[in-house]
């Protein structure tokens, strides 16, 4: 196996086991990252063993994960007004657009803020190192923006996940530890 082979096998793996993606989405996916010396038949033909590795996986899984605290937390910050999104395009600038298509549906009214993470964050998490969440208010007011930090931080703590975070509202929010395991796509 090539270096390009592998790289794209470890893509999908992680794509597979972040829970975001069905089998039809990552093979769509994997159109992006080919390259010319890839072996696409291996590449695509180990896309259904992946998903079947993580459905057995998951027969093992606790009741509640680590998954199920966050999904529960950015609902109940959604529903506090701060736009809260997973998976939030592959990095910072990605979620900020997000947040911006959110804002402009819906509006500002009754919204304080937003947080989100990105794709990037997604790889590291389901490797192991934890969670990065951004977060901010709508004016980007520094004061403001710590106010938005302390709310987030207080419902993902009050949903049973461990944050760390120096008060610098400059400074992402860090989930950690986090034990990724995410059943289904969201």
């Amino acid at each position: 196996m090539n270096e390009t082979d592998e790289y794209i096998l470890n893509t999908i793996k992680t794509w597979v086991w972040s829970g975001f993606y069905d089998p039809s989405e990552v093979d769509a996916m994997i159109d992006g990252i080919l390259e010319d010396d890839a072996n696409e038949r291996m590449l695509r033909s180990a896309v259904a063993p992946e998903f079947a590795k993580k459905a057995a996986a998951e027969a093992s899984w606790p009741k509640t994960t680590d998954c199920d605290r966050l999904d529960q937390a950015f609902a109940e910050l959604n529903s506090l007004g701060v736009i809260a999104l997973q998976n939030a395009g592959y990095e910072m600038s990605d979620g900020i657009t997000d947040v911006s298509e959110v804002l402009h549906e819906h509006g500002r009214k009754g919204i304080k803020g937003y947080c989100f993470y990105h794709g990037q964050d997604v790889e590291r998490a389901v490797t192991g190192e934890g969670l990065s969440v951004a977060f901010c208010d709508l004016d980007d007011d520094r004061l403001k923006k710590a106010e938005i930090g302390r709310l987030v931080i207080d419902v993902l703590q009050k949903s049973g996940l461990a944050v760390e975070w120096n008060g610098d509202p400059e400074v992402r929010l860090e989930i950690t530890p986090l034990d990724w395991k995410r059943r289904k796509a969201v």
